[in-house]
């Protein structure tokens, strides 16, 4: 099976820090070349795989402010699709904007959704409902609206990831600084909580951090490190006794929540989203409705054993699993094909 797998890039894949995109696109790429799949990566050129790399974009536009994001993205998108006879399927990890191109090519288009940024975009996934394949990655994130061909959660390369038995003294907050994500709340948990928060991510919304995060910065109480890469995440995630994570929008998965249960780290989150279906509560976090049941949350932490994170995260969200269901959607969908091409030729 040719596959033709679509990467943003906004980002390097996989990314040198920031960029879940990215990152799951690398992790299913390089698991289906290791499947011994026929797999062609469409990304920057910085780009690392062992598959085939084809490029049009020298490196990510978030890491190169003289590139326009939109002229690359166009001349990306469509280096695919004018392509797309090459491939027995193509699977986009792009959002909303390449399903527009889909009518250039008579070869089936997997989407994963990776999540709605807003409501606006919904009519482009209705419009091309049925003609492309959509797969959630979480059953909380599923529109009524739209057809689904599967639910494929995102999986980790958990050798990346090291179980820490005995953690040091303090929370983590681990994403992106922006209201979505709750900085603001994490601060005030650990603040009432006793406890020294640890902070790291990429600032999305400079006003929020210098009103919410900047103000409350103080050695030893609450220390912001930026955004970090693979190596140091490992450390933090392993170190915390636990990952604050009071989102104020729906989570359509939260990628952060299972590299900090890998590394045996619970997880303290607002029950939004798809947070119900990532965290088993109360054995490997807590889902708490407001800041007062986060700080009780967090006195409660004992209760908890450091290995069951671990093991949940080892039979749900392996990077193994994930590679094994995205290949049972693409014969899926070959399969449907290649019966209503014979079934148009018997009519015939």
């Amino acid at each position: 099976m040719r596959i033709a797998m679509l990467s943003p890039i906004a980002w390097r894949t996989p990314p040198r820090h920031y960029g879940p995109w990215e990152r799951i696109v690398s992790l299913l790429t390089e698991g289906l070349v290791a499947r011994g799949m026929d797999v062609t990566l469409f990304a920057t050129a910085d780009s690392r795989t062992r598959a085939r790399l084809q490029a049009v974009c020298p490196c990510g536009y978030e890491e190169n402010e003289r590139l326009i994001p939109k002229v690359w993205e166009c001349l990306h998108i469509s280096e695919v699709f004018e392509r797309g006879g090459e491939f027995d399927l193509i699977h986009n990890h792009f959002d909303y904007l390449p399903l527009t191109y889909s009518a250039m090519t008579s070869t089936p288009v997997v989407t994963t959704i990776h999540g709605f940024s807003d409501p606006g975009i919904l009519p482009v996934y209705e419009k091309y409902n049925g003609r492309c394949h959509y797969v959630s990655i979480s059953k909380a994130d599923r529109v009524p609206s739209l057809d689904y061909v599967a639910n494929v959660y995102h999986g980790i390369d958990l050798d990346n990831f090291t179980l820490r038995e005995v953690p040091e003294d303090y929370l983590l907050f681990f994403g992106r600084i922006h209201p979505d994500k709750g900085a603001a709340d994490a601060i005030e948990i650990a603040r009432r909580s006793g406890k020294r928060l640890v902070m790291a991510g990429i600032v999305q919304d400079d006003d929020y951090f210098n009103r919410y995060v900047e103000p409350a910065l103080k050695p030893g109480k609450v220390e912001y490190l930026g955004s970090v890469g693979a190596e140091r995440r490992n450390r933090l995630l392993g170190g915390a006794l636990a990952l604050l994570h009071p989102i104020h929008f729906d989570e359509p998965f939260g990628l952060s929540v299972v590299e900090a249960m890998a590394c045996g780290t619970p997880v303290i989150a607002y029950r939004r989203g798809s947070m119900a279906e990532v965290i088993d509560s109360n054995r490997t976090g807590f889902l708490v409705r407001d800041q007062d049941a986060a700080v009780d949350a967090v006195k409660r932490l004992p209760e908890l054993q450091r290995i069951d994170c671990r093991t949940h995260v080892e039979r749900h969200f392996s990077v193994e699993r994930m590679v094994e269901d995205y290949i049972q959607v693409y014969r899926h969908i070959v399969d449907v094909r290649l019966m209503g091409a014979e079934t148009l030729q018997t009519e015939n």
